[in-house]
């Protein structure tokens, strides 16, 4: 495959709003409700940038250009077709995109034949069958 390109090491913050942890509503006991939101109040700390307030979330923080688009060291291309995915090149890897359950599963199996590398959630899926009927009446 082709070379991994691989993006610096530094310590990027979690960005959260202000009182995250206050709320259970802004993600104090579920995780996927931590997310950001700028503070808007006259007086908020962290919207004025002050001392040991967490850090908001700006231009500089973004990937460096050489590394910017690549999921796991292996460009992302976004594919929703089959005529997407014969037009790829050999070092790329696909991220499938909003397709039904039909198109998804030619797609993989065309793409595990071609050997290229699923990079979304998709990447450990085989086409999927048909259950078995039970002969259960519902």
């Amino acid at each position: 495959m082709a070379e991994k390109k691989e993006a610096t090491k530094r310590s990027k913050p979690k960005f959260l709003r202000n009182d995250w942890h206050k709320k259970i509503r802004l993600g104090r006991t579920v995780k996927k409700n931590r997310k950001w939101r700028g503070a808007k109040g006259r007086h908020n700390k962290l919207r004025l940038n002050r001392k040991g307030h967490s850090q908001r979330p700006k231009i500089g923080w973004g990937a460096e250009v050489k590394t910017k688009g690549f999921v796991d060291g292996i460009e992302a291309v976004r594919v929703e077709t089959l005529k997407a995915l014969e037009s790829l090149k050999k070092d790329v890897g696909i991220i499938i995109g909003s397709v039904g359950k039909k198109k998804k599963e030619a797609i993989i199996a065309k793409a595990n034949e071609k050997k290229i590398k699923i990079l979304n959630k998709y990447r450990k899926a085989t086409p999927l069958s048909v259950p078995a009927n039970t002969g259960a009446k519902k």
